[in-house]
């Protein structure tokens, strides 16, 4: 079942490949016990050694709950989080705190035991409810808050006066329910911005960054330009990659050919992938 797994993962990374992206974050999650977790991070490792680009692993331990299981975050803080801490020291912790999820209790828990633990922390949030993560994130120098469709306009600007990154998915709007967030405030506040297509059949099945880019340009309030930043050198910075995302002296040749002449094309066509050619440290891939 784990080699099915990362070879299925690798057809998917190789759908992103062909779209531009060469630096990409995969999620485990949804695993109900701890055997589940590992098995789904061993497959994205496998699959990151097979694919050309960069593929940076997280582990979301913290996202679904067996409802039979009467303390299911205890558990995970117990067993799954140390097991995952044996064979991947130091993989960023992530979880998904809204109602019906797990609680604002329950999330900071378990961030609490990762950091500990010697982890970075993500963590998804305000997709549906500002249930007071961003002030938590921002005092415990999380890497990232995700989602942020339902931050209030205070905690944006918080956010946005931190160290920590906002990361918006515009995608997510698109398929679900037409909900964004307010990107154009968040970085005329001074915010640290990606944008990320969160590629997963439920609630974002799209593979393609120009998608991502032309609705943060239409949805999320971005010009072009803050968009496709938002969309390569931010990213890159947040994951740990500073040499990628970018094209100037020093910086790794990760680069991306278009049928286009005007970079604003990726804004304003839809429905096309304008790659024709993909390099990964100056190669073609």
């Amino acid at each position: 079942a784990q080699c099915e797994l990362a070879d299925d993962l690798l057809g998917r990374l190789s759908t992103c490949l062909r779209h531009g992206t060469t630096l990409i974050e995969v999620k485990s999650g949804y695993g109900l016990t701890t055997a589940d977790e590992m098995k789904m991070l061993r497959a994205i490792a496998d699959a990151a050694n097979r694919w050309p680009g960069t593929l940076v692993p997280t582990a979301c331990i913290g996202h679904a709950k067996d409802p039979g299981e009467a303390d299911a975050a205890a558990r995970t803080i117990s067993e799954t989080l140390p097991a995952v801490s044996a064979e991947f020291p130091g993989i960023t912790i992530d979880a998904y705190c809204e109602k019906g999820a797990w609680t604002l209790e329950e999330s900071l828990a378990l961030f609490d035991a990762a950091l500990d633990a010697g982890h970075s922390v993500r963590v998804h949030a305000d997709q549906f409810n500002d249930l007071g993560m961003i002030p938590e994130a921002i005092r415990r120098g999380f890497r990232s808050v995700d989602h942020l469709e339902a931050s209030t306009p205070e905690h944006l600007a918080m956010l946005a006066g931190s160290e920590t990154f906002g990361v918006m998915l515009p995608i997510c709007g698109w398929h679900l329910d037409d909900r964004y967030a307010d990107g154009r405030a968040f970085v005329e506040a001074g915010g640290s911005l990606a944008i990320a297509t969160n590629f997963n059949p439920g609630s974002a099945p799209c593979p393609s960054m120009a998608m991502a880019v032309a609705q943060a340009t239409r949805k999320l309030g971005l010009t072009v330009e803050q968009a496709i930043t938002a969309a390569t050198a931010t990213p890159a910075d947040l994951l740990g990659f500073p040499d990628l995302g970018r094209l100037e002296v020093g910086s790794r040749a990760d680069l991306i050919v278009l049928d286009s002449a005007d970079a604003r094309d990726i804004a304003f066509l839809g429905g096309w992938n304008p790659v024709v050619a993909v390099f990964v440290a100056g190669e073609r891939v």
